[in-house]
């Protein structure tokens, strides 16, 4: 997985194949193909191996810090080279089983990891029993991903600032009409 980061942050994902890869791990460029299928699951197990290092899940005790940390966490990632290729690459690579079963085990482990977020802010009062962390947090990660997918507009702390609380704001609104209460 190291040699897979370590070429895809040079060479990007187009640049990947089974022999720069046997060439960077020692290991037969046929036992990588046969152990992994295809490049694209290569791909997606180094992103996973390194966003787990990279993508910080912080606890400073305040719902907002916290998800304006994640934000800038994730923003910087993903303006890495190796973030930026392997995002770009999963999204423009066309869908296998073994593909879609990688990115699938891919989000998961990520909104497993940063759900804790959301239930200390439930602990702490600062959400409602019930809050779909799985939506807030994708709805907290999509703007981020357009912005290096789409328009490759600057993900700054004045734009995470906004988005968070843009997203507070509606969590804050459906809760008072759910609960009838400000």
């Amino acid at each position: 997985m190291q040699a897979a980061a370590d070429a895809l942050g040079e060479l990007g994902p187009a640049g990947l194949s089974f022999s720069e890869l046997a060439r960077r791990s020692g290991v037969h460029a046929t036992s990588i193909q046969r152990r992994w299928g295809s490049i694209e699951n290569v791909i997606l197990e180094a992103l996973l191996d390194a966003s787990q290092v990279r993508i910080a899940i912080p606890d400073s005790g305040e719902l907002r810090r916290d998800l304006c940390g994640v934000a800038r966490s994730l923003a910087g990632y993903l303006s890495s080279p190796l973030g930026e290729g392997i995002v770009r690459m999963m999204a423009a690579s066309k869908d296998d089983y073994a593909l879609a079963q990688s990115r699938a085990a891919f989000y998961k482990v990520r909104f497993n990891a940063a759900e804790v977020i959301i239930e200390r802010a439930i602990a702490r009062g600062e959400l409602p029993q019930g809050t779909d962390a799985k939506l807030l947090l994708e709805m907290l990660s999509g703007p981020i991903y357009f912005r290096v997918l789409m328009t490759r507009e600057v993900v700054d702390e004045g734009f995470i600032e906004k988005v968070v609380g843009v997203l507070l704001d509606g969590v804050r609104s459906g809760q008072r009409g759910a609960t009838g209460v400000a």
